[in-house]
């Protein structure tokens, strides 16, 4: 069954993730787009604390994680997004549903493990207008799409059986356009500026982890993660054109002006993370973890802007679960696992000299299905990021996800008597 449902979403997914828009933000424009969170529901809905070698579900955070797995994995989410942007004078909303992750991890003989999937890594969306009051000046209107994705190959071994080593392989693809119009009110002349942009390349990622019986119940878990500085190649087409205004601000070309092309690298810097945690399995565990990356300069030609800077990533997230009681035949719920976490980011951005940050909680549950090591997975989470100030905007998110991680057995020889 595992087999058809993996083989149907595959083909959804080819036509979903380069059609969907994962983000409304007008900090989308910056770099490379909105980088979205990369890990499985579950792990998002304890903030991205994935410490425990977990079995039965991805972990798609550190490739050392396939290696642990007993059973064939495949996992899938999607993100509902509802987002107030604010300024210190209006507001408006904005609702964004975007597939999340799809992958499969299986287990290779008794040490080794092995990982591939595709993951939506960033998201170009925002619509942006100024209109003007008085007749005669300028009114100006930018939108963006688009975003980089990653298909992915992972190999772990397991060196001991509480450590265990691995890496993986992405392809980056993806396409961004943006467009900026500008026009005076009354005139139905206007000029555009759409810039497309073709992103590729290839980085590797490198994890571990390693986990310590502290005594008969407790256990110390760790984790570490590297992702190698790579490039991306940014092929870039300017465009410069004028037209006729329409109705909702159709822009009909006149004059298609000329093709400006140019290919730049757009630096992919190195990120570190760490993460630790202690618990019980398969009852509670509580853990943090610390990221770091370095300069987030991912501009191209198409959106380098003298207000803007590019600092350091830095976050730190806690995070945890609690099962009631994972082997209980009384009562369903006492079989839920429940998450909860807090995280803060430092994303690096700096626009006007002010730093954008995201602060956020997040909750879930994971929903056992009966008679298998399959489960549905809910998750929530609710932040705040960026800031009204100098002229910028605020988003207040709610973000409310779902994910189905389904478990089975591949390759069993059949016996017969």
């Amino acid at each position: 069954m595992i087999k058809k449902i993996i083989i149907s979403a595959c083909l959804l997914l080819s036509f979903v993730s380069f059609a969907q828009q994962g983000t409304a933000s007008p900090y989308s424009f910056y770099g490379i787009g909105d980088v979205r969170f990369k890990g499985t529901i579950e792990s998002r809905s304890m903030s991205g604390v994935a410490v425990e070698q977990d079995s039965i579900h991805m972990n798609l955070e550190n490739p050392a994680s396939y290696a642990n797995l007993k059973l064939t994995a495949f996992t899938i989410g999607g993100t509902y997004n509802s987002s107030t942007l604010k300024t210190d004078t209006e507001s408006a909303k904005a609702q964004r549903t975007a597939l999340d992750y799809l992958a499969v991890g299986m287990p290779l003989g008794s040490k080794f493990g092995l990982g591939f999937g595709l993951i939506p890594y960033s998201s170009v969306g925002y619509q942006i207008e100024s209109l003007a009051i008085n007749t005669g000046d300028n009114n100006k209107r930018f939108d963006g799409s688009g975003g980089l994705n990653k298909v992915y190959l992972g190999f772990a071994y397991k060196i001991k059986p509480n450590f265990s080593i691995g890496a993986d392989m992405h392809y980056n693809f993806g396409k961004v356009e943006t467009t900026s119009l500008e026009f005076i009110t009354d005139v139905p002349v206007g000029t555009r500026e759409l810039n497309t942009t073709h992103l590729s390349g290839v980085n590797f990622n490198l994890g571990a982890m390693y986990q310590y019986k502290i005594n008969k119940k407790l256990s110390l878990f760790t984790s570490a993660t590297y992702t190698l500085q790579s490039k991306l190649n940014s092929e870039n087409t300017r465009n410069i054109s004028t037209g006729m205004l329409g109705s909702g601000l159709n822009f009909s070309v006149i004059d298609p002006g000329t093709d400006q092309k140019s290919e730049v690298d757009v630096n992919m810097p190195f990120k570190l993370a760490l993460s630790a945690g202690v618990g019980q399995a398969r009852k509670w565990l509580i853990g943090g973890k610390v990221s770091y990356q370095n300069s987030v300069d991912q501009s191209s030609t198409y959106n380098a802007a003298s207000n803007v800077g590019y600092g350091k990533y830095a976050s730190a997230s806690l995070g945890g679960y609690y099962i009631p009681n994972y082997s209980s035949f009384a009562g369903y719920f006492n079989r839920v696992t429940y998450r909860a976490g807090l995280k803060y980011e430092k994303t690096g951005l700096i626009i006007n000299g002010e730093r954008i940050n995201d602060i956020g909680l997040t909750l879930g549950a994971g929903f056992p299905i009966s008679g298998t090591f399959s489960n549905i997975n809910f998750g929530m989470e609710f932040g705040k990021r960026g800031t009204t100030s100098a002229g910028l905007i605020q988003e207040n998110y709610a973000n409310f996800s779902l994910g189905f991680s389904l478990n089975d057995k591949w390759f069993e020889r059949s016996k017969f008597n």
